[in-house]
């Protein structure tokens, strides 16, 4: 069985209790891309993860960033990976 994509998966610590802040990331993304994402997958994790891959890369890390994604940074990271050339519209302003 293929796997369509683009896929979006956001990893997220069950511990810290961060799944609302996942959803929320997810439906934003599944909002925004209507139609361009094949899916966005929520993970269950611990240690304090809070991760987001599309089509297994990594590009966005909580750890790494040492904090959380904003939720226009979170649209043109994937934006810019799946389509360029995609106006975001107000998400694209300074």
């Amino acid at each position: 069985m293929s796997q369509l994509s683009p896929r979006v998966e956001i990893k997220y610590c069950t511990q810290c209790r961060w799944m609302l802040r996942a959803a929320w990331m997810a439906q934003e993304l599944l909002t925004t891309f209507d139609g361009e994402l094949a899916e966005v997958a929520l993970q269950p994790g611990t240690g304090g993860i809070f991760e987001v891959r599309l089509d297994d890369e990594l590009i966005y890390s909580r750890k790494n960033e040492g904090r959380f994604p904003e939720s226009k940074e979170l649209k043109q990271l994937v934006r810019d990976r799946i389509n360029p050339e995609r106006s975001l519209g107000h998400s694209d302003r300074k």
